[in-house]
């Protein structure tokens, strides 16, 4: 048999592997749902073989499908790991640097850093990437993450810079000072929404909290502080976004059951790039001046 299958036609069966189905591999491939079928029909006629079984589930890659998928994978982390190689050369601090972070962190702490970077480097190019979600920083979905977690990564390089302590607190035009924890069950709650409640604090509020006494959830940190303000209710705030609001009054200290560490993090591939050691060197440097607004002790 004289096959003649293209990266392409690997790619469009691991995407099909991936999404389990046609439709999901056409949004991945921006190509539409007729080119796909047409395609992977083509596929299998060359191969001889039949590499996905259709079901009403979806498609469920063969055992062919699973090796041409596997394969495909090998090569796109091949060929991200020689990205990255290339990256570590650049010989002066210039170029793009993605940067994954979330919201809270990038409006109530790091944006005024990023701006002073900037101005000390101005031919580096910074593209934030805001969300909840850890990219993948092996495959340069970014370059460096700034991020809340207990369990960083083993194969990414950086530093904790700070214990980002969380408290709970009330509006300062209403909110009476607590005798304890069990004072403030008795009170009308804000809390984060589903989409947050992994992060420890929800957990709190979901474990000691009636479900009647949360007047609001939140799918954003930022909502929660604007709906304390407001009075809706108390509720958990990092110390570094409520401490730097008047309107808002601490009730009780930071809780270590909430805390989570701070994290700076790159690939150990693109760590010696000089666009990637400048900027870990500086905003890691300027985020380890305010550990005490970041532990609530500032």
């Amino acid at each position: 048999m004289n096959l003649h299958l293209a990266w392409d036609d690997f790619r469009l069966v691991k995407a099909i592997a991936d999404h389990h189905g046609l439709t999901g591999a056409a949004a991945a491939l921006g190509v539409n749902h007729s080119t796909v079928f047409r395609r992977l029909g083509q596929i299998e006629e060359q191969v001889g073989l039949q590499l996905f079984e259709r079901r009403k589930t979806g498609y469920v890659a063969t055992v062919a499908g699973v090796e041409m998928a596997m394969l495909a994978a090998r090569v796109e982390d091949d060929v991200a790991a020689f990205s990255r190689r290339l990256a570590g050369r650049d010989l002066a601090p210039s170029g793009e640097l993605r940067i994954t972070t979330t919201d809270t962190l990038y409006l109530n702490l790091l944006l005024p850093i990023f701006a002073a970077f900037r101005a000390l480097h101005p031919a580096i190019r910074l593209d934030i990437v805001i969300g909840n979600q850890a990219l993948n920083l092996s495959k340069r979905d970014a370059d460096i993450a700034i991020r809340a977690s207990d369990a960083p990564g083993e194969t990414l390089v950086g530093r904790r810079l700070a214990t980002l302590n969380w408290a709970i607190y009330g509006s300062a035009l209403g909110a009476a000072p607590a005798d304890g924890p069990e004072d403030l069950f008795a009170r009308d709650w804000v809390a984060l929404g589903d989409a947050l409640g992994h992060v420890k604090a929800a957990r709190y509020v979901r474990e000691k909290v009636a479900p009647e006494r949360i007047a609001l959830k939140s799918s954003a940190v930022l909502g929660l502080a604007e709906a304390v303000e407001q009075g809706l209710g108390i509720g958990p705030l990092p110390c570094f976004i409520a401490d730097q609001r008047p309107a808002l009054v601490r009730l009780l200290p930071p809780d270590p059951d909430f805390s989570t560490g701070l994290w700076i993090l790159t690939h150990p591939d693109i760590r010696n790039a000089p666009r990637v050691r400048a900027f870990m060197d500086y905003v890691g440097g300027e985020l380890a001046k305010k550990r005490g607004l970041i532990e609530g002790t500032g």
